[in-house]
């Protein structure tokens, strides 16, 4: 038996710049600030005593071949691994619908994740960079999802880093150093509220995909915003972190009509009247969990502020997809 863990992730600047649709036109380059939190996707891999097939998550299969997976990511990370019969694939996470569409990336963790566990199944090793090209290979070249790349590479690598998409499709993904007393203030002072609100991201970015060449300005705000983030992280500066996810989510809502909604404005509204400097919904928005930022002090007031909303808090996971047990 192989299990695998594998952190969703929180975004803080540039989401959306990580769109090839972006990176290739543009500045010849996207970018993103992303997190790796506490929260996990977990896969399991056991060798069956037969030779069928066993997937389950919200649902159970049992087929005779990889062809006949009707999960999509499962069925093809087993044809890319190689891997024919005989097992079976057990998905589980810690959010709510196992991290299915509330924004947290659990869809690329599943595929890293996947892909790590059938690997280690096989007895091989891989590294995170592999396992997050053949992520993207997964979601975005074989089964057409207009995603980007920010995700796999995340949930792959683990950690807080700086990371690019080049036009040449290369990526480059850089830690982003600043000291542990700093990593903390920014813990205590960050909180996810869960709206209840699940959406299919892919709506959202589509829409998105086909504006940016109407939004290049928009889309060259954020790149700025990331590398102002990143700069102010490496001197130990986190003041403004409030402050540029406000300014990060006020542009993002220009880049699709259904990124916020007068119900996603009204909490939001409430939890900077009662103290907090700034937040955003995570991920690719419609719904999910608002991420927000605000002092210490004003902890308490802004979660009264939103009692319709479940807190839930976290803190950051410096290590990216692992295998955590291997079993005969």
């Amino acid at each position: 038996m192989i299990i695998s863990r594998t952190p969703m992730r929180v975004s803080f600047a540039g989401g959306g710049t990580d769109l090839a649709s972006f990176y290739r036109n543009g500045r010849g380059f996207g970018c993103v600030l992303s997190a790796t939190i506490n929260k996990y996707i977990y896969i399991t891999v056991n060798k069956k005593f037969d030779d069928l097939i066993r997937v389950s998550y919200s649902k159970t299969e049992i087929v005779d071949s990889v062809d006949k997976v009707e999960h999509n990511i499962i069925r093809e990370a087993m044809k890319i691994v190689g891997v024919e019969g005989g097992l079976e694939v057990v998905y589980m996470g810690d959010m709510p619908l196992g991290g299915a569409g509330v924004g947290l990336g659990s869809s690329s963790a599943l595929a890293v994740g996947v892909l790590n566990a059938l690997y280690a199944y096989k007895g091989q090793h891989v590294s995170a960079e592999k396992l997050a090209r053949e992520a993207c290979m997964i979601e975005i070249d074989i089964l057409g999802h207009p995603i980007g790349k920010q995700d796999q590479y995340i949930a792959a690598f683990g950690g807080i880093n700086y990371i690019q998409f080049n036009k040449d499709e290369t990526v480059f993904v850089d830690p982003v150093i600043f000291s542990a007393a700093a990593k903390r203030g920014l813990e205590s002072r960050l909180t996810l509220f869960y709206t209840g609100i699940v959406r299919m991201s892919s709506d959202i970015l589509q829409e998105q995909n086909d504006s940016v060449d109407r939004k290049l300005d928009c889309h060259n705000s954020l790149v700025d915003l990331t590398h102002q983030l990143r700069e102010l992280l490496q001197q130990n500066d986190i003041t403004a972190m409030g402050d540029i996810l406000h300014k990060g989510w006020e542009i993002k809502t220009q880049l699709a009509s259904k990124i916020t909604s007068p119900q996603i404005d009204a909490w939001y509204q409430a939890a900077l009247d009662a103290g907090a400097d700034g937040g955003k919904i995570v991920g690719a928005g419609g719904g999910g969990f608002l991420l927000l930022y605000r002092e210490e002090e004003k902890r308490d007031a802004v979660s009264k502020a939103l009692p319709d909303l479940k807190e839930s808090v976290f803190t950051f996971e410096l290590q990216g997809s692992k295998i955590i047990y291997v079993g005969a």
